[in-house]
């Protein structure tokens, strides 16, 4: 394998952890506001966009 098809291989599986890592972090803030004890088990607007923060903040972690 050369240096450019090991650097193409290399952007293909970063671009997937990173997605994994944004769907893992708005499931789990989701699940947190959807199931956590006395919170009322709303999803409102606030709780989607701070999942979607969430999200991001554990794509650009990985």
């Amino acid at each position: 394998m050369d240096q450019q098809e090991q650097h193409g291989a290399d952007q293909v599986r970063r671009r997937r952890v990173g997605i994994l890592a944004f769907l893992g972090g708005v499931l789990v803030t989701l699940a947190f506001f959807a199931f956590f004890p006395g919170l009322p088990h709303v999803i409102d607007a606030g709780a989607i966009l701070l999942a979607i923060g969430v999200g991001a903040v554990a794509r650009w972690v990985c």
